[in-house]
């Protein structure tokens, strides 16, 4: 039995603002994607957050969007261990 996937516009459009997204879509040379939180869309675009920028995207050039989970922490700075001194 298999479960046919709405096209990624689709889900764009359905998809609640905040939620966590990946978005593949359309460059000059190829495909890039998008990883981060979906802010704002319109009928022409959508806007992902990512951790860099926000990111524009025409949703005509859209090939692939899903919902992702969070992200995962952030890790501590590393500091070195006692009793080391940085030279």
């Amino acid at each position: 039995m298999s479960s046919l996937m709405p096209p990624p516009q689709a889900f764009l459009a359905a998809a609640g603002l905040g939620t966590r997204v990946v978005v593949r879509y359309r460059i000059e040379g190829g495909t890039t994607d998008a990883v981060g939180e979906l802010v704002a869309r319109t009928d022409g675009d959508c806007t992902v957050r990512t951790r860099r920028a926000d990111v524009v995207i025409s949703l005509p050039l859209v090939v692939a969007a899903k919902q992702v989970p969070p992200a995962p922490p952030r890790r501590a700075p590393r500091t070195p261990p006692a009793g080391h001194a940085l030279p």
